[in-house]
């Protein structure tokens, strides 16, 4: 959520760089004549409630004085009822500009690429050689059915397109893969979670999925309960309606869970294999900052995204996401890409954004500075990684003429010590 005061004070600010999220100029125009609607009917009903507690005052002191009040009763009784006509108008008010304000992005950073797509995103650095083959790579999902450790016409029968079954060595991979992520971010300072996969209405509304996005996720049990896109939702509301001390600042949480997706909008995009699934594994970073400190932690969780492909001698570029690539509730985001080599070309394997206080407003997440004022945390959030992307990764990349995997040697102890996947029976 934005911050009302600081629009109502920078408006042009806020529709010039809102704009470049596809935001119009009436959008702002409109939610600000309401907002001006809320403040003045709120100052009406104050005054009146004011001007009603000075004449109960007057009223009891006549009583107390064995004088009439009875034309002051009478009056008060019309008073009492134009107080109630103008919180009524006030909570109708207040619902459209809450409503209207929680469909507004987050502000971009000022110093983000601004363009209306991904061509617009900017490489910051490489990582790692792409590996030169001798032979004609194979994709991920080929690899996985020769070797018989992924199946996916057996899961389009059972639940649909875009399921997966792991396998034996495939679903012992994906076991190592998540297990070695969640270890390095302990080491690097993380707390391991183990959340709900569950959430309220709320929770979505916190970080931002609710209310614009409802189309993309999987709804049970009515609409207050979702299964979660990703662990980012119950990590990033766990100190929802609380004041952190300020002493935990910084706080890093880690989790891995399914990610439940309804790829909405995807179709006909990444139809085969493990990139673009209804549900996959991912192990989440997310954190709560101070303001001063969060682009800070925003190179270190990149880093420490990027630590995690290293270490699996994957080769990965860096890329800042532009204004009309960006996800909703983010301010600025950097986008981890594996190099796939049967696509001959970069996907998307982790997005970390720094997502400021805008989250942490519309779950009320706060804490006390030096000067003991209540402020909003910033918070952020990164995939540390995709799991399913991870594995079709090491499957590209580590491939063999023969068709058999070379087992990356960060995961071979989480192995016994495999160092080939070779053909399943």
């Amino acid at each position: 959520m934005l911050d009302m005061k600081d629009m109502r004070n920078n408006v042009e600010e806020y529709k010039r760089r809102l704009a470049t999220r596809g935001v119009e100029e009436k959008e702002i125009d409109d939610l600000l004549a309401e907002d001006k609607k809320r403040r003045e009917l709120l100052v009406e009903a104050e005054n009146l409630k004011k001007h009603r507690n000075e004449v109960s005052e007057a009223i009891a002191n006549a009583k107390r004085n064995g004088e009439s009040a009875e034309e002051q009763i009478v009056a008060m009784r019309e008073v009492g009822e134009q107080i109630k006509q103008l919180d009524e108008k006030l909570a109708a008010v207040e619902e459209r500009v809450n409503d209207m304000a929680a469909r507004l992005p987050n502000m971009p950073n000022p110093t983000i690429p601004v363009g209306p797509d991904e061509d617009a995103n900017v490489e910051l650095y490489k990582v790692g050689t792409p590996r030169k083959f001798d032979f004609e790579p194979k994709a991920h999902w080929d690899i996985g059915e020769d070797l018989g450790i992924l199946d996916f016409d057996r899961a389009a029968k059972v639940s649909g397109a875009r399921f997966v079954f792991y396998k034996g060595l495939g679903a012992k991979l994906e076991r190592a893969v998540y297990n070695f992520m969640l270890d390095e971010h302990a080491k690097e300072g993380y707390t391991e979670v183990l959340p709900p996969y569950i959430v309220k209405a709320k929770a979505m509304f916190g970080t931002g999925q609710f209310p614009k996005f409802k189309d993309q996720v999987y709804q049970v049990n009515g609409e207050d309960m979702t299964l979660v896109p990703t662990a980012e939702v119950p990590l990033t509301n766990y100190y929802r309606e609380e004041v952190i001390p300020t002493e935990k600042l910084p706080v890093y949480f880690t989790a891995l869970t399914p990610s439940f997706r309804s790829e909405a909008g995807s179709a006909g995009r990444d139809t085969r294999g493990l990139i673009r699934m209804h549900q996959f594994n991912k192990v989440e970073m997310v954190k709560y900052t101070k303001p001063e400190d969060s682009y800070a932690e925003l190179e270190k969780m990149t880093k420490n995204a990027g630590n995690i492909m290293e270490k699996l001698g994957l080769p990965y570029h860096v890329i800042t996401l532009s204004t009309g690539d960006m996800g909703f509730s983010a301010a600025m985001t950097h986008d981890l890409e594996v190099w796939m080599p049967a696509q001959d070309t970069y996907r998307e394997i982790s997005s970390c954004s720094n997502c400021e206080a805008f989250q942490a407003r519309r779950a009320r997440i706060q804490y006390r500075d030096e000067n003991g004022k209540l402020q909003y945390v910033h918070t952020l959030n990164g995939s540390g990684l995709a799991v399913g992307r991870t594995v079709a990764a090491i499957l590209e990349n580590y491939q063999n003429e023969d068709g058999t995997v070379t087992v990356p040697e960060a995961l071979r102890p989480y192995l016994h010590g495999l160092e080939v996947i070779t053909k399943q029976d």
